[in-house]
């Protein structure tokens, strides 16, 4: 998710990964048969292959269970019928949410997500309402407290993200995060593992122009809806411009 702290949320993200294993491995399971299915089985040629395979190996995810999600999306072997859908909503405080669903029954998925908007203080939205409020981006982020990410020099990374394409480099105490043009990410991110630099996390992601804050009657709430969206089957990937008070993420 995007907030104010994007590693904060990352990090979040991958505690939660492993302590969900089994229904993080089938989200991204059918992410990469989706992906195979519209482009092709070669990650060389089907960039969004790709990035879904480089997510996998980011929760060690077996290479059997790769294999055999791209097989289901070539046709080599049988798979459910996932239709990509993008729901739009607010959440408690006026907060903006997106999601990525992949689902095999719009109409469930549809009253799952709004029965959880609704339970705990948000709405679903009409497809448009909120997608002007944030931007595809690809995201590169860099752990400041592991090797060799305590041994960059900030100057220095910055120039060569820059040199290589970045839009933006923020630095905060924990991390160097690194945006740029989604179509950029990948030379951008060849070019600064050439460099030597190893990434916690590198993603195509929707940043939000700018973020919300919210009310401290509201983060209980937020958290939860938040967090029962991300657990929902059907649901990827979940993106907010809610900011969070400092030490908290969904």
């Amino acid at each position: 998710m995007s907030g104010h702290s994007k590693w904060a949320n990352i990090k979040h993200r991958k505690e939660k990964a492993d302590a969900e294993r089994g229904r993080i491995f089938t989200k991204v399971a059918r992410e990469i048969t989706v992906a195979a299915r519209e482009g092709g089985g070669d990650p060389s040629s089907n960039f969004r292959l790709r990035m879904a395979i480089e997510k996998a190996k980011s929760v060690n995810m077996p290479q059997e269970n790769i294999q055999r999600a791209i097989k289901r999306g070539t046709g080599e072997l049988t798979s459910e019928a996932l239709e990509s859908v993008v729901y739009e909503g607010y959440g408690p405080g006026g907060i903006a949410i997106m999601l990525d669903i992949l689902t095999d029954n719009r109409n469930r998925t549809a009253s799952d997500i709004r029965h959880l908007f609704t339970k705990y203080g948000g709405n679903l939205g009409e497809s448009g309402c909120v997608a002007w409020m944030f931007s595809q981006k690809g995201l590169l982020l860099v752990d400041r407290s592991v090797e060799p990410g305590s041994r960059l020099s900030e100057d220095e990374l910055l120039l060569w993200a820059l040199e290589a394409g970045a839009e933006d480099v923020e630095v905060t105490p924990d991390s160097f995060e690194i945006v740029t043009d989604s179509a950029a990410f990948s030379a951008v991110k060849e070019a600064l593992e050439k460099k030597g630099v190893k990434f916690a996390a590198a993603e195509i992601t929707m940043l939000p122009h700018s973020t919300v804050p919210v009310a401290e009657k509201d983060v209980s709430s937020v958290m939860k809806l938040l967090n029962a969206l991300e657990e929902h089957d059907d649901v990827q990937n979940v993106y907010t411009n809610a900011e969070l008070p400092s030490g908290l993420s969904s």
